[in-house]
């Protein structure tokens, strides 16, 4: 999921260098969406993670 974030932010620079606003703000939006989402999903398996431990 991290990597989809990743692509996302690389194609909204490229997006914005070559001077695409729409494009860039709408990959940019999505690599923020999947960012988030890979923080929580991350989160959600430590803490899984550690009570699983105990």
């Amino acid at each position: 999921m991290l990597h989809y974030a990743v692509v996302f932010f690389i194609i909204a620079l490229v997006a914005a260098v070559l001077g695409f606003g729409g494009i860039a703000a709408g990959a940019a939006g999505i690599a923020k969406i999947l960012f988030g989402v890979f923080i929580i999903l991350a989160l959600v398996s430590l803490v899984a993670d550690l009570v699983r431990k105990r």
